[in-house]
């Protein structure tokens, strides 16, 4: 190495360079990766990637995915699977060369292998690239036309062969099944000089008249062309109609079909050897008969027999050789030892090409050693009878290289006779099905599948198959539902088994699934079983999903069902206490409405339509404001849709007509009210007539007016004015009486409602009671009777401190009061992790109510436990100092504070301004009426996401006396 040249450990390249030197090799590169079997043994070679070089030569992409024998089978037979298994497993160091002329490639290969850890990385190159001389030209133009020429030879003389021989030859293509071959034999046998070219029924038209419906038109050749499935029959009956006959003659023929295929392995057609044996099976027929004759005639029909067997035997030396040259496995083995006599091409070469004839069976195949062929061939010698095998394993060595395959395959297995009927041989018929066998295991593992899915469905679920929707599969549920084992259903037509369902419209809805492709639905549809009471249907979900093959072609239906029986039950109890609780409504002294979250009103108590005169299509949606006076209408109706908007409490005073024409004054109220889950739902109010308190009112303000222009009429007025604020007392009273009137007229429906839902809870059946459907809906009902209750009671202690004027005083301890409170929020302090701090004097005394002076502490420290801020500990800090005349209490939190354009609505009833926790919005319009009624005033400090401070001055009361 040159002086300072860098020694390899000491380079460093980049990571890209590995790809650049890929792509620009003019060497193919194919890294793959080993296939085991079950056995631990390499069986193949996934092929993981092709630089560009490889994938040129291969015709594959980068990532082609499968393997090494999916996307080239003959590798195995050139040799490239063992010297890839050499080099993975021995290190094995050689080069490979190979010249391969097949599965589309046609060239001279040179391979390297080398394994990479996990992985074979194989180098090669090919010929393709490199110009070839003109004598490897020639010669390769001269092998390709020798090859061409003597496969012309061959096919010519196997078709001058199948000509002669003795038996039938037909070869069928296409789905029509048009004749492309069809020998001498079968041409005299069947009358018909010309048939080439012609389809097979055209050609035989009685071939439309079989008495066996297998062998009837092409029945049986359409399902060899469609399913690639070998037929062998011995002495098959067949009627033939030769002209020079004029009438059908019944023959039986010994015949074998099978799919032809291409070079590819493709279905192309049909192709059938036959055998009339017609005189063999009169003759056995005829000594079957002349057994039961007299003992003089048996000498003549014995030479008659011997005669027939004799024919037979000729025919049978025939058909041997015509077999030998049968595309189908055919072998023939003769003695007691199982000599193979012949064996035909195809024989030979699913056994690897290797020498059989003069062999025994079992030194020509050792392999089938411990399985049982070799046992079944001495039976059938013994005995005579005849053994077909269906679908069975066989392991085999296919390449004659040692290597065992397990592969698939149906035979038979027919004794031979000399011609005095004794047994000398065996006729092995066979055909390999490994591809029919591997994906009938795929449909079965399927269908298993799916019927393991479907046991395990949580519903009742099946499968229907064929114009009679015969149940496929069934799964437990589906059983239970129909009320029939499962054994009683599968393979058996829907509408036998389930007959009562047959004029319930279900043959129509499947047999329109059937036709269209179209999945059908239904909800809640009504269901009459047996197992029903007469008149008391079932009410079902269900779902009829058509099933598709490759074409699109509808193969069967699946059907889901759900019992929804006890939900359509629970929701007609649901509409009924729905309903009682509207004729409740209905009769409530009071007019009732209810909106939608978007405003429109969704219900009106009978009371409206009593007293507007308005229907029910004239009222809902805004059709309300169609009864307010038109001069208010436009803003009643602008202000309720902004506290819709901003969910807030609603309240407007307006004009509305009377059923008779004439405007009342009414107040309507309203309060927005939320779901379960906090969601706003719309707003429930009530409208209230106070059209004489309104006058009253009007009636003041002329009176204010006069006072102001007539002071020398001050005496009149101030008498009048007098009266006018008695009535304005009155009226005041009034509405308070109307506020607990309302509480404690509601309190006795709401009670009702609550003892029915109680009542509902105890007579449903606890099923039903706990489902997940009806359970919820009675919690959320009990819960809003438990809000409506409280709010009742919020109303009657509002009504009581209306009235509160002068309450009752007495020298109370603030200091006391503060540590009281903190007591009973002693938990919800804790919970919240809260820190709270009181710097109140223990000698702060005064007098004030202490029942009022508790409920402002109480309301101030749980308002800063409810409103305190997510993210941030909460700190509570609570102060007192003394003023002129007045103990200022001071509440300050670091909660989450309030918007300074919110402070002026702060004490409005049922203001609230944070939805996200439960309240009513009355605790802080109760506080200030407390501390104004004690002649007090309430100061508010805020600010948005910083916390606030209420300073609440308690006026020192003079003692009762």
């Amino acid at each position: 190495m040159a002086p300072g040249f860098p020694t390899p450990a000491s380079l460093s390249f980049p990571d890209s360079l590995l790809y650049d030197l890929l792509d620009v090799s003019l060497t193919g590169v194919n890294v793959l990766r080993p296939v085991y079997d079950p056995a631990g043994e390499i069986e193949d070679f996934a092929i993981e990637y092709l630089n560009p070089a490889g994938q040129r030569m291969a015709g594959l992409a980068e990532r082609p995915g499968g393997t090494l024998l999916t996307r080239f089978p003959e590798s195995k037979a050139a040799g490239i699977l063992a010297y890839y298994r050499r080099a993975y497993t021995e290190g094995y160091p050689g080069l490979h060369e190979v010249n391969y002329q097949a599965d589309g490639l046609d060239n001279f290969f040179r391979l390297a292998a080398r394994r990479s850890g996990e992985l074979l990385v194989v180098s090669f190159t090919d010929t393709a690239d490199q110009n070839r001389s003109a004598v490897e030209l020639a010669l390769r133009e001269s092998q390709v036309a020798e090859q061409a020429a003597r496969a012309d030879a061959q096919r010519q003389r196997l078709l001058e062969f199948m000509d002669a021989a003795p038996g039938m030859v037909l070869r069928l293509v296409g789905p029509q099944h048009v004749i492309e071959f069809a020998n001498e034999g079968f041409r005299q046998q069947f009358g018909v000089p010309d048939p080439v070219g012609k389809p097979y029924l055209e050609a035989l038209p009685v071939a439309a008249t079989q008495d066996d419906s297998a062998y009837q038109a092409t029945a049986l050749y359409d399902h060899i062309y469609r399913t690639g499935e070998p037929y062998y029959a011995a002495e098959a009956p067949y009627y033939i109609a030769p002209p020079q006959a004029g009438r059908r003659e019944l023959r039986y023929f010994t015949f074998a079909v099978q799919a032809a295929r291409d070079g590819r392995g493709r279905i192309v057609g049909v192709q059938a050897f036959a055998t009339d044996v017609t005189a063999q099976v009169l003759a056995r027929q005829q000594v079957e008969q002349l057994n039961q004759e007299l003992e003089a005639r048996v000498q003549a029909r014995t030479r008659e027999l011997a005669q027939a067997q004799a024919e037979t035997e000729a025919q049978r030396q025939r058909l041997h050789q015509l077999v030998a040259e049968a595309p189908a496995l055919i072998a023939s083995l003769r003695g007691p030892e199982h000599v193979v006599e012949l064996a035909n091409d195809g024989f030979r070469a699913i056994f690897g090409g290797r020498e059989l004839v003069g062999k025994t069976y079992r030194e020509a195949i050792p392999e089938f050693a411990g399985q049982p062929f070799f046992d079944r061939l001495d039976r059938v010698y013994r005995t005579g009878e005849t053994y077909h095998g269906i679908d069975e394993p066989v392991v085999l060595d296919r390449t004659n290289s040692g290597q065992l395959e397990r592969t698939f395959i149906t035979y038979t297995y027919q004794a031979t006779r000399d011609v005095h009927g004794r047994i000398d041989g065996i006729l092995v018929f066979c055909y390999e099905v490994t591809d029919q066998v591997m994906a009938r295991q795929e449909r079965e593992a399927q269908r298993e599948q799916l019927q393991a899915v479907f046991a395990q469905a949580p519903v009742a679920v099946c499968l229907f198959r064929g114009e009679n929707s015969v149940f496929d599969v069934v799964n437990p549920p589906m059983a239970e539902m129909l009320g029939h084992p499962l054994e009683a259903l599968v393979g058996h037509p829907f509408f036998e088994v389930m007959p009562e369902l047959r004029a319930q419209g279900l043959p129509e809805l499947l047999a329109e699934v059937r036709r269209t492709g179209t999945p059908y639905v239904a909800q809640e549809q009504a269901i009459q079983l047996l197992r029903h009471q007469p008149g008391a249907p079932g009410y079902y979900n269900f779902v009829y999903q058509p099933l598709f093959d490759a074409q699109h072609q509808v193969t069967g239906i699946v059907c889901v069902v759900t019992d929804v029986s006890e939900q359509v039950a629970a929701r007609r109890v649901v509409e009924a206490r729905e309903e009682s609780f509207r004729l409740m409504a209905d009769h409530a002294p009071a007019m009732l409405w209810v909106t939608d979250p978007a405003g429109q009103c969704t219900y009106l108590n009978a009371q409206w339509y009593a007293y507007t005169g308005q229907t029910e299509a004239e009222a809902l949606g805004l059709g309300w404001t169609q009864a307010v006076h038109p001069d208010d209408a436009d803003a009643a109706g602008t202000a309720f849709l902004d506290a819709n908007d901003r969910r807030v409490p609603f309240e407007f005073l307006y004009r509305l007509r009377r059923h008779d024409g004439k405007y009342r004054w009414a107040i309507d109220r309203g309060l927005p009210r939320f779901g379960p889950d906090g969601a706003f739902a719309g707003i429930v109010g009530t409208v209230v007539e106070v059209h004489e308190q309104k006058l009253a009112e009007l009636a003041l303000q002329k009176l204010t007016k006069k006072l102001r222009k007539s002071r020398d009429q001050a005496e009149a007025l101030n008498a009048e004015l007098g009266t006018t604020n008695q009535q304005l007392l009155r009226t005041n009273v009034d509405l308070d009486n109307f506020i607990y009137t309302a509480s404690h007229d509601l309190k006795a429906p709401i009670s009702n409602l609550e003892g029915l839902l109680h009542l509902l809870q105890l007579e449903l059946p606890p099923a039903l009671a706990e489902s997940p459907t009806v359970g919820p809906v009675l919690g959320h009902m009990l819960d809003a009777v438990d809000r409506f209750k409280r709010t009742i009671d919020h109303l009657t202690e509002l009504s009581k401190l209306q009235k509160e004027h002068a309450p009752a005083t007495t020298l109370v301890n603030l200091a006391a009061v503060v540590e009281g409170v903190r007591q009973d929020l002693a938990p919800q302090l804790r919970e919240s992790k809260a820190q709270l701090t009181v710097a109140v004097s223990e000698g702060s005394a005064f007098h004030f109510s202490e029942k009022n002076l508790r409920s402002v502490v109480y309301n101030l420290l749980s308002n800063a436990l409810k409103y305190r801020h997510p993210d941030r500990r909460l700190h509570v800090d609570v102060r007192s100092h003394v003023r002129e005349g007045f103990t200022v209490l001071e509440v300050h939190d670091n909660g989450l504070g309030l918007d300074p354009d919110h402070l002026p609505r702060l004490f409005t009833m049922f203001q609230r301004f944070h939805d996200h926790v439960e309240g009513t919005g009355i605790g802080l319009f109760m506080l200030k009426r407390m501390v104004d009624n004690a002649g007090g005033r309430v100061e508010v400090h805020s600010r948005l996401g910083a916390g606030t401070t209420f300073f609440v001055h308690l006026p020192h009361a003079a003692p009762a006396a």
